[in-house]
């Protein structure tokens, strides 16, 4: 159920799908989700626009352009407690498979509920289901 969108500036395949595979692995080991419920959006950036843009110091993180920024929608239900081991997890593992640094895994997370859902057919199947 979560939909994931990764962007990196300058990332190639190998370390995209490396970085998707980290956060994936994240929310089947903090959260729970089933391993095959996999959808996800990586980019690569080539930063010859000026599109690709952030704050090397904010909050006190030194970041730099090996940063990715992860954003993930998924149902609401969360504890605060699960989604901080969620943000440990990804950034421990996106360091381990991809070798991208903690202070530059940089996460969103947003929360919807099921009838904000439709996996094809033009069927909120949640909803339906009461999932």
């Amino acid at each position: 159920m979560p939909f994931v969108r990764i962007d990196a500036l300058r990332a190639d395949e190998k370390r995209l799908e490396a970085v998707g595979r980290a956060v994936h692995d994240a929310l089947v080991d903090a959260i729970g989700i089933p391993q095959d419920d996999l959808f996800q959006v990586l980019t690569s950036h080539d930063g010859t626009r000026r599109m690709f843009r952030y704050d090397p110091g904010y909050l006190g993180v030194h970041r730099d352009d090996d940063l990715v920024f992860v954003a993930i929608t998924m149902r609401s239900g969360r504890t605060a407690d699960q989604k901080q081991a969620l943000y440990r997890r990804i950034a421990e593992l996106a360091q381990e498979y991809a070798g991208t640094e903690p202070r530059n895994v940089f996460v969103t997370v947003s929360e919807n509920e099921p009838i904000d859902w439709s996996f094809g057919d033009g069927v909120a199947q949640y909803a339906e289901t009461g999932q």
